[in-house]
């Protein structure tokens, strides 16, 4: 008999799976450039108000344990900042900090999920969403982004979806619909039209939707972002974001699972949702109150976030400009987050999948990317854009001189 869970195989991170081939190359002094983790704090420092906030909790000595569902302070921080973003107010107990988005995404799995139950996730997605529903026992219902529509989503396709799903007997319930916007790993921003139309099938079949919003004041190239938080008012659904990515703040930990209705499954989710809080205990406390600065004082973040915005726009309208002469890749520009991914002509290189094509860069030219398959993308990678352009010219055209010098083996 097995000693470890038969779940817990589940358990895996295709972003870090090349970090130990990475980690023996460096120490034998080969250079490797990480394109692999979207990781802002790397190349922009967090903003000194944010530090500051951070020290001053400290030296007050707020180092006990919080309120487990998040102190007041942030709580209110958070509310202050959709009411002036997006003109919609939340509850005080409609909002839950979580370590991250990725506990948030395990308690929302552990609270709905029974063996069995469904969850309908586009790919491509961000991996661990799903890691975290197969660790329940979830069952995947894939739906696609279009590549050929620029990674966006058709509503009629979904519908058909759903409508075949009610007769399927292999599931018990679909708990619920997960969009991400703007998108990890694709860089696309849904129109307002689309997401209209999502939320009026979520409604129609009375799945709850969740939707990932994380990136969503990085966006450029001309797009708009809508938080689903404004389209879904009287529906059970539920917003997901926090400090990483717009506060450049990923190491702090600190994310929300904002339920902004008072239907009964959404009051039954928020109860269990303090619940696992409290099994947890507490988050960061100093850390708590640095992200109650940082969204709180939106002067000092406009600045910041306006300047990181510009300089990843260049960053990745650069990356695209080198890769648009690789003609091995394809890729579609990205308008939102730091991703770039491009699709791979592997029979052109001579390589049996995105795997190995991953692999072989690492090992051949130094350079660390993350296989599409990784994300339901199957012959394709994920670039990240964040690194500063010189460091993105060298990588890049390490990628293109890789491919042509394959496809003339």
């Amino acid at each position: 008999m097995a000693f470890l869970s038969e779940r817990s195989r589940f358990v895996y991170n295709a972003l870090l799976e090349e970090d130990g081939i990475a980690d023996r190359m460096m120490n034998k002094g080969v250079r490797v450039v990480k394109l692999n983790r979207g990781d802002p704090a790397v190349y922009f420092k967090t903003p000194k108000y944010v530090i500051d906030a951070y020290v001053k909790a400290l030296r007050e000595s707020k180092t006990y344990y919080s309120k487990a569902q998040g102190s007041a302070e942030l709580v209110h921080a958070v509310q202050k900042r959709y009411r002036s973003m997006y003109h919609v107010d939340f509850p005080d107990d409609g909002i839950i900090a979580t370590a991250g988005l990725s506990e948030a995404l395990l308690f929302i799995n552990s609270a709905l999920i029974n063996k069995g139950d469904g969850a309908i996730i586009f790919k491509p997605y961000y991996n661990q969403y799903m890691t975290q529903l197969k660790l329940e026992g979830g069952i995947p219902i894939m739906a696609d982004y279009e590549e050929s529509r620029n990674w966006a989503m058709n509503p009629d396709v979904i519908k058909g979806k759903l409508a075949k799903l009610k007769l399927d007997r292999r599931l018990n319930r679909i708990k619920y619909m997960l969009i991400t916007n703007p998108n990890n790993p694709t860089g696309t921003v849904l129109g307002r039209g689309v997401l209209e139309e999502v939320v009026g099938i979520a409604n129609d079949y009375g799945v709850m939707l969740i939707s990932d919003e994380i990136y969503d004041e990085i966006v450029y190239n001309g797009a708009r972002f809508t938080s689903l938080a404004k389209l879904a008012k009287g529906m059970p659904h539920v917003i997901l974001n926090g400090m990483s990515k717009d506060y450049d703040s990923t190491g702090f930990r600190i994310g929300f699972a904002i339920i902004p209705e008072n239907d009964k499954n959404s009051d039954a989710l928020k109860s269990k949702l303090v619940d696992y809080a409290r099994v947890r205990l507490s988050l960061n406390t100093p850390a708590m109150y640095a992200a109650a600065e940082a969204i709180g004082n939106m002067k000092e973040h406009k600045k910041a976030i306006v300047h990181m915005t510009a300089e990843i726009e260049k960053r990745v309208n650069h990356s695209m400009k080198i890769l648009k002469s690789n003609n091995f890749v394809k890729t579609v520009v990205p308008n939102g987050a730091f991703y770039i991914l491009p699709r791979i002509d592997l029979k052109a290189l001579r390589m049996k999948d995105d795997r190995e094509f991953a692999q072989k860069l690492l090992l051949e030219e130094g350079i660390q990317v993350t296989r599409g398959s990784g994300f339901g993308a199957e012959s394709h990678f994920r670039i990240v854009s964040l690194a500063p352009k010189g460091i993105l010219d060298y990588s890049i055209n390490k990628i293109n001189n890789f491919c042509i010098r394959h496809a003339k083996r």
